[in-house]
């Protein structure tokens, strides 16, 4: 399956059986000798009254992790193909997660209040903070930190997983390959973190590239589509509602302010079916 070009393989996971190892992970991941995915997210049952399913995230670097905006939206077209107007409760290691499934294929996903307090990421901000701005649980503070590229200024939010938030005059010359990595690696974020590059258009529409924690970068990221989103609302770049330009298509955000969850909404589509031995 596929939310916008970012890539999943997803698969209903027995309860009796172990979660597989990173080896196995990353050998279904490889896109020329196995199945080849951004991430695999296994559906098992949930075992709680209300919740239609509990899932698992893995890059395919073999990493379990907490949240993925459009694979959550890819279980629920998954677990409901046909079930527009429908909504699912799905749960995860960070929480619960509503899913409403709409017509055209298209998913929304409730991600949650965006939380901007530096200890959520986790990130080890000491002396980033930019002069005259402090960073809590809900204001979105602006940092700086040396990398091997220079100084790169940003900002920090999580969404059930860590995001840097690069603004940048044209994302399609942004120095994804470079400044991603080095700042993915750096000291202050000790869990990694997802490295996102924005132009803002104008206060509804913004264009995105996402050097992803564990796969590099994607044809898409939900969750950073809507930390760019809630980092530009809090710096006055942006409004309620955003549309995402991302290089697998486009997606969508709307986010009130803080108190409230973030929205996300986009397309799940089902590309094939298969069976795997394990």
């Amino acid at each position: 399956m596929h939310g916008a070009g970012n890539d999943f393989m997803v698969a209903r996971w027995p309860e009796e059986m172990n979660l597989p190892d990173a080896d196995t992970v990353r050998r279904w991941a490889d896109r020329r000798s196995g199945v080849g995915f951004d991430q695999l997210l296994l559906v098992r049952a949930s075992g709680r009254a209300g919740l239609a399913a509990f899932y698992h995230i893995f890059n395919a670097d073999g990493a379990e992790v907490q949240q993925c905006g459009n694979g959550v939206r890819c279980i629920a077209r998954y677990l409901e193909p046909d079930g527009a107007g429908n909504t699912l409760l799905l749960g995860s290691r960070c929480g619960t997660v509503e899913a409403r499934l709409e017509t055209g294929g298209q998913v929304s996903v409730s991600l949650g209040e965006p939380d901007f307090a530096p200890a959520s990421l986790p990130f080890r901000a000491r002396r980033a903070t930019l002069a005259g701005e402090v960073a809590d649980a809900r204001n979105a503070a602006r940092y700086q930190l040396e990398v091997d590229a220079g100084t790169v200024e940003f900002g920090a939010v999580s969404l059930g997983n860590p995001h840097a938030v690069i603004p940048v005059e044209v994302v399609d010359t942004a120095p994804v390959g470079i400044i991603g990595p080095q700042l993915q690696s750096h000291p202050s974020f000790p869990e990694g973190v997802n490295v996102g590059f924005v132009e803002f258009r104008d206060a509804a529409n913004i264009r995105l590239r996402v050097f992803e924690r564990g796969a590099g970068e994607t044809a898409a990221c939900g969750t950073g589509a809507a930390a760019a989103a809630a980092v530009g609302r809090f710096w006055g770049e942006l409004g309620e509602t955003v549309r995402v330009e991302v290089a697998g298509g486009v997606l969508k955000t709307a986010w009130p302010g803080p108190g409230h969850a973030i929205w996300l909404s986009g397309p799940a589509v089902r590309v094939y079916e298969g069976r795997i031995e394990v």
